[in-house]
């Protein structure tokens, strides 16, 4: 049988100590509740992307071509924050489904310009719609206020998380 003297110190106070010092608890861990958030972001959008037997890994990558077609892998890359070998992967599997085209830069040879097909294009209308209904699902009951200042505190983490790379590595 558990301490509830114990059990309610830990629930008291959002950060607990263990052996490596303080830990938060999942419900105050800013990291913990954005990979929730992303997760369940990530389950809506793959029903809706099994309806058009497109692989969820494959939508960021459309996303970003529906945007600016004719770029080269590493744009790409960049686009989706997504590393190189990621990238060239999923485009070999984007272009195994007859959603992309990828060919040499005439101007050089080194760089592969990625393109649309008609397939990958006509994509577009059936599955950007998804984007508005799944933040619409998401921020039911917020305020537009709050879906503002939740999307400028994201965006800083974010840029704070990247600005890290480097530092620690």
């Amino acid at each position: 049988m558990e301490d509830s003297s114990a059990t309610q110190k830990a629930g008291s106070s959002s950060r607990s100590r263990k052996a490596g010092g303080p830990v938060l608890s999942p419900e105050r861990s800013v990291a913990f509740q954005i990979r929730r958030a992303h997760l369940a972001f990530d389950r809506l959008l793959t029903v809706r992307l099994n309806r058009h037997e497109v692989k969820s890994g494959f939508y960021n990558y459309l996303r970003a071509l529906w945007i600016k077609d004719g770029i080269t892998q590493r744009d790409l890359s960049e686009a989706t924050r997504v590393t190189e070998t990621t990238t060239v992967a999923l485009l070999k599997g984007m272009a195994a489904e007859g959603l992309i085209e990828r060919v040499r830069d005439p101007q050089d040879q080194r760089k592969i310009v990625v393109s649309l097909t008609e397939a990958g294009r006509a994509l577009e209308p059936k599955l950007l719609p998804y984007a508005a209904e799944l933040n619409e699902i998401a921020t039911q009951g917020l305020s537009e206020e709050e879906v503002e200042v939740a999307i400028r505190a994201i965006k800083k983490i974010a840029a704070n998380l990247e600005m890290a790379f480097g530092s620690d590595d």
